[in-house]
This record gives C-alpha cells, sequence and structure tokens, in this order.
C-alpha cells in the first residue's frame, strides 16, 4: 500500500486547480483523506462568506484522494451537498470516509468543518471504479 500513496500522492500533486485555490492533503489512505483550505479574499463571494464553489471543491479534493487511494483509478459519477453554516475566514478542513465499497462502486461522506470544529457543509459522492490502476497512469 506504501507504493500506491506514494505514486497517488504523485498523481494527486498534479491538481493544478485545488492548488489554485490554496487546498492541500494532509492525509490520504485508502477509503479516508483530510485536507484544508486557508480561506483567503479570492473564496469570498458577494456576501462575504465562503464561496459554496470552494467549499465543494475541497470536499471533492477529499472525496476523489479516499477513493483513488484504494490503488484503482475512481471517478466521481455522482455528488451532492448541504450547506450548513456560513464561513468567513480561518481554515475549513474537509475530511472523507469511505461508507460502503463495491467491486464498481464506492460511496463516500466528507464533513467540512471550520477553525471552531463546527460543521460548515456535509457531502456525499459516488465513484465507479475502473479496472485501471493509478501505477498505470503515472508517466
Amino acid at each position: 500500500m506504501q507504493q500506491t500513496s506514494t505514486t497517488l500522492m504523485e498523481l494527486l500533486s498534479r491538481d493544478r486547480f485545488s492548488a489554485h485555490c490554496k487546498m492541500e492533503l494532509l492525509e490520504v489512505r485508502a477509503g479516508y483523506a483530510k485536507g484544508r483550505m486557508l480561506i483567503t479574499n479570492e473564496h469570498l463571494n458577494a456576501f462575504g462568506t465562503v464561496h459554496g464553489g470552494a467549499i465543494f471543491t475541497l470536499a471533492d479534493l477529499v472525496f476523489g484522494s479516499a477513493a483513488n487511494a484504494h490503488g484503482r483509478v475512481a471517478m466521481a459519477i455522482n455528488c451532492s451537498i448541504a450547506f450548513v453554516k456560513a464561513a468567513r475566514k480561518g481554515y475549513l478542513t474537509a475530511e472523507a470516509r469511505e461508507v460502503s465499497i463495491g467491486h464498481k462502486l464506492a460511496t463516500y461522506i466528507v464533513s467540512i468543518t471550520d477553525e471552531e470544529n463546527d460543521v460548515i457543509a456535509t457531502f456525499q459522492g459516488t465513484v465507479y471504479r475502473k479496472n485501471e490502476t493509478i501505477e498505470g497512469i503515472i508517466d
């Protein structure tokens, strides 16, 4: 599994959009991932709160990381998010946990919290697990 984690981290480091959004992965293992984002002015909407798209992107980053950490390419086929509380400053942290996994489908729940550990949003996603391996797509 160590080889898969190293290779996966190499692949995930290519995610230019997450890097552009100032997001970082803190931990990744099969079925689990944790990441965070420092809220900057660029993340705020017209009302001064974090834009829903920024929160969704953070959730999607950890969701995809947890799903792909099994070593097989996993692609999102369905996602939904519920925004619970507005955030304005500090760090947002997202944790993805695997709920179920089968040969072709896997489901994850992501909790996004602020620095006070208050829930900002909850995200649910399902992936399609391809037969292709992560190692097979690394240059």
